[in-house]
C-alpha cells in the first residue's frame, strides 16, 4: 500500500479522528468513565501539535455506548474531553469539534459510526468542510466504514484485521503524522 495520496492534500482538508485506541488507551471489555481511565497513547500530543498546522479542521468523533448502558454520564464524558483538549491545546494542538453518539446500537435511531451523521453533523457546524477532502483516521472496521461512507479517505492505526480497505495504515498516530507531515512538506 503505497501514501502517494497524501501528497494531494492541502490545507483546506479536514481531519476526522476516532478517540478510543487512536487518542487515548482503549479499555478492553470496559469503558473510559473518568479522566482516571483516560491515558494518551504515546506521542499523540506531538502528533496533535503537527496536525494543527496542516488541517483545517480536527475533528473528534466517538461512539460513546457506555452512556447508553448507564455506566457513564454524558457529563463523565465531556469532562474527558474537557481534559483531553486541555492537554492537547497546552502542547500546541487543537480540536475543532468533538462529536459523541452516546446512543445504544440496538437504539433503531442511532447515529453510531459507521453511519455517516457525525460527518454531516460537523459539516453542518463548518460549511467549508469538504468531505471528500477529509481523512477519517481510526482503528476499527466501524471507523473505516464511517470514514468510506462520507466520502472521506481513511487511515487505519494499530494491528487490528478489518475487511475494508484503508488508504494507509499506521502503527500509531504518532508515525501517520509524522509520515503525513514529510509527504505534505515534500509538495
Amino acid at each position: 500500500m503505497t501514501n502517494n495520496w497524501m501528497h494531494d492534500i492541502d490545507s483546506k482538508w479536514s481531519l476526522f479522528l476516532d478517540r478510543d485506541g487512536v487518542i487515548n488507551k482503549r479499555v478492553f471489555g470496559d469503558y473510559v468513565k473518568k479522566i482516571d481511565d483516560f491515558s494518551f497513547l504515546p506521542k499523540v500530543l506531538d502528533a496533535f501539535e503537527i496536525f494543527a498546522k496542516l488541517f483545517s479542521r480536527i475533528i473528534i468523533v466517538t461512539n460513546q455506548q457506555g452512556v447508553g448502558k448507564g455506566l457513564m454520564s454524558m457529563d463523565d464524558v465531556d469532562k474527558i474531553h474537557v481534559f483531553m483538549q486541555h492537554e492537547i491545546e497546552k502542547h500546541s494542538g487543537r480540536i475543532d469539534r468533538i462529536l459523541v453518539c452516546p446512543q445504544l446500537s440496538s437504539d433503531p435511531d442511532n447515529f453510531r459510526k459507521p453511519k455517516p451523521t457525525m460527518a454531516y453533523m460537523a459539516k453542518e457546524k463548518f460549511p467549508e468542510i469538504d468531505l471528500s477532502k477529509s481523512i477519517m483516521v481510526g482503528d476499527t472496521e466501524s471507523d473505516l466504514d464511517f470514514g468510506f461512507n462520507a466520502g472521506m479517505k481513511t487511515v487505519l492505526i494499530g494491528n487490528e484485521k478489518t475487511e475494508t480497505k484503508p488508504d494507509g495504515h499506521f502503527r500509531s498516530l504518532y508515525d501517520f503524522a509524522i509520515i503525513f507531515n514529510q509527504a505534505y512538506t515534500k509538495k
